[in-house]
């Protein structure tokens, strides 16, 4: 499976995936400064209303330019994983992103390992939240958890983000 953390979504509806911490349950003021400084706006869409941008739809976030989308039932794992791809892209593409902004596995892997470095940066979160409920998701790793490929296999997540000047830990 090489060093790319398939990514699959657990149905919503599972126990497992009701589990995850939603952006309702920590409000949109939070994230929304975090995003703000790493220059990317976050707009609050209304409950029952589609997310713009989402790739997944449902609850997923959604990105379109350097706006990320999300509702009060989004799950803040999905917020700052959109906004990590972002993040991850040079400056002058963001802007040309609509829904899907992935390009390799190599910026999947930055995206991933970003969010739970972020996650840390939100009081309400913190990085071992945000792992765990990667986790009950169903992201998928070689290593068996997202915490053991965050801790002792992203070197190349890493590399990858040093690379962009963004933070690592």
């Amino acid at each position: 499976m090489g060093d790319h953390p398939a990514v699959a979504a657990t149905l919503p509806g599972t126990d497992s995936a009701d589990a995850v911490l939603r952006v309702g349950e920590i409000g949109f003021d939070e994230p929304r400064t975090l995003l703000e400084r790493h220059g990317l706006a976050l707009v609050a869409i209304a409950d029952g209303e589609a997310i713009p941008g989402s790739f997944w739809g449902d609850t997923e976030a959604g990105i379109i330019g350097t706006t990320v989308y999300a509702r009060a039932d989004t799950p803040v794992h999905s917020l700052l994983h959109e906004a990590c791809h972002l993040l991850v892209l040079p400056e002058e593409k963001r802007a040309l992103v609509h829904t899907d902004a992935t390009d390799s596995i190599e910026e999947e892997d930055a995206t991933c390992y970003l969010q739970i470095v972020l996650a840390g940066q939100l009081p309400s979160v913190g990085s071992a939240r945000l792992m765990e409920d990667m986790d009950r998701w169903g992201y998928t790793y070689r290593l068996g958890s997202t915490r053991a490929w965050f801790e002792q296999d992203a070197i190349e997540a890493q590399a990858f983000l040093r690379v962009r000047g963004l933070p690592v830990g």
